[in-house]
């Protein structure tokens, strides 16, 4: 009574039922992929809520951005399978569903591998243990450049093309690139030796042949270091890693050694003084530690003494400023004992001969 026909008609080869049918099959597909899309995802949130590891979490954002392109293109090659689409159109619709699950199964791996990355980065740079992160993000990116790249010779091995040949020329092309790039690349290799083996990290006050500054960014090719008079020394990183380098920023305490010299007129009294008066003078400083002070030689036209301290720091202003205080508290206690600081000078001595009277 109530009954309804499909009128018999045919198109492309099937009925026009076969096609109502084919078309609710994309339609409920679509419907139950995004749905059980859902589901999925909220389950993951609230297993990733119970656990203190983050990957899970980078594993759910990556899921989440897997967009409807991706169930849409299974709804619609599994409609095709049951209309039975044959010859050329089934060729196109399974590459075409085939690079869409590779679109989004990378971006998915390349989402989860820079989200990873950035949280390792994150973590290792509050502890401290972290130096320049442009190093560890560009091999991220590669990596992440390198995964599209197997993926377009996947889809192109998918649609009948002969690879071998394509792969053949690329590895050819990349050895004719690394022949020209081979001293680029001796600083990219060299970039990934300065990360691995740390050598040195940002914010050190290093030495490198003549020149000498504050570490200020390790780059790819470069590593770019402020100098003490404020102009930026670019060293390639192939140059770095074969030089011997002195890097004070290791330094857990630094070693101050000063000299200074008192007039011969000085009494033996006052003499005997001046190493208490330097040791008193050193302690004053936070956290020095006296190592010696010793009436070392007769100089040339003075009384040579050496002083050796301590500091429990790296940074070179602050030895500065150690050291700038104990000299002005050397200069005061000499002042108060009248004892004077010698400087360069000579005595002429000058005899009178008396040659008596005629």
């Amino acid at each position: 009574m109530f009954g309804f026909e499909i009128p018999d008609l045919i198109f492309f080869g099937n009925s026009l039922e076969t096609w109502v049918i084919a078309v609710g099959i994309f339609i409920g597909a679509s419907f139950a992929l995004l749905i059980a899309r859902y589901f999925v995802i909220l389950h993951l949130k609230s297993l990733s809520e119970k656990t203190a590891n983050r990957i899970d979490d980078v594993v759910v954002q990556g899921a989440e951005k897997v967009g409807w392109p991706f169930y849409v293109s299974i709804s619609l090659f599994a409609a095709a399978m049951y209309v039975g689409v044959e010859g050329f159109g089934r060729r196109v619709i399974e590459i075409f569903t085939i690079g869409v699950i590779l679109f989004y199964v990378v971006r998915f791996a390349q989402y989860a591998i820079e989200g990873a990355v950035g949280k390792y980065v994150s973590r290792a740079q509050k502890k401290g243990k972290f130096q320049d992160p442009t190093i560890i993000y560009f091999f991220s990116r590669l990596g992440g450049y390198s995964l599209w790249l197997v993926a377009a010779l996947v889809l192109i091995d998918n649609a009948g093309y002969d690879i071998t040949a394509l792969v053949a020329g690329l590895g050819v092309a990349g050895i004719a690139i690394a022949l020209g790039l081979q001293n680029i690349l001796s600083d990219v290799f060299s970039s990934l030796s300065i990360y691995f083996d740390k050598p040195f990290k940002v914010g050190d006050f290093i030495i490198v042949g003549t020149d000498m500054g504050v570490v200020k960014k390790i780059g790819i090719k470069t590593t770019r270091i402020q100098a003490l008079q404020g102009e930026e020394i670019v060293i390639a990183n192939k140059e770095l890693t074969e030089s011997r380098i002195h890097n004070f920023g290791r330094m857990s305490e630094r070693r101050i050694e000063f000299k200074f010299g008192v007039i011969y007129e000085t009494p033996l009294a006052k003499l005997k003084k001046i190493n208490g008066i330097v040791k008193k003078s050193i302690e004053k400083i936070r956290g020095a530690r006296v190592d010696r002070v010793h009436f070392k030689k007769f100089g040339g036209y003075s009384l040579d003494f050496e002083a050796v301290y301590y500091l429990p720091t790296s940074d070179y202003n602050a030895y500065m400023d150690a050291q700038e205080a104990v000299n002005h508290s050397l200069f005061e206690q000499f002042e108060r004992e009248r004892i004077e600081f010698a400087y360069p000078s000579q005595k002429l001595f000058v005899r009178h001969l008396n040659r008596g009277a005629k």
